[in-house]
């Protein structure tokens, strides 16, 4: 074990790479959820290097480290499971879930939907969530000044999307002061 520990490490990973990722791969329906095992295992035996054990021995240390990250992947997504149904269930109870037909929209909503989802997003963030040009853009993670441009052609793309969709706008409601 007079190695540096990240010679010993890389050593380690040649000679168990492949066992390690067949043992995952066998164990799980998604090679994606194999590879994160293998990595969260190798991940672990880098923090730990000291606790390896020399030889082929260091191939069993980490069949069962494998073994305690695939029960932990297991169980986090069995409650992930367990909190999307309830969700689901939650949602189907929720009246809002299913949502008016185009055709039981109003015009403005219909206007609304045709804007595209970036322009929907900014009105939406300034209508319905009363965020200022400063908290859109930190939000977005863009300027201010960027915020206030794509909110300027935003508003005047909706305000010609009402116009053609015959919506009258009181005069009074100029399209700087108000939230769209």
């Amino acid at each position: 074990m007079g190695a540096d520990p990240e010679s010993r490490f890389e050593e380690i990973y040649a000679l168990s790479y492949r066992p390690l990722l067949g043992y995952a791969l066998r164990r799980c329906p998604d090679p994606d959820d194999a590879a994160d095992v293998v990595a969260e295992t190798f991940m672990i035996a880098w923090r730990r290097i000291e606790e390896v054990p020399g030889g082929e021995e260091a191939r069993l240390w980490l069949y069962g480290v494998a073994r305690k990250v695939l029960a932990n992947h297991r169980r986090g997504e069995r409650r992930h499971e367990r909190r999307t149904e309830a969700l689901r269930a939650e949602l189907a109870a929720a009246p809002v879930v299913a949502g008016p037909s185009v055709e039981d929209l109003s015009p403005l909503a219909r206007a609304f939907r045709t804007l595209s989802d970036d322009d929907r997003e900014l009105l939406t963030l300034v209508a319905w969530e009363k965020l200022d040009t400063g908290q859109i853009a930190t939000a977005l993670g863009i300027t201010r000044n960027a915020v206030r441009v794509r909110l300027y052609r935003a508003r005047r793309r909706f305000a010609r999307r009402l116009t053609e969709a015959g919506v009258e706008r009181p005069q009074s409601v100029a399209l700087e002061g108000s939230p769209l």
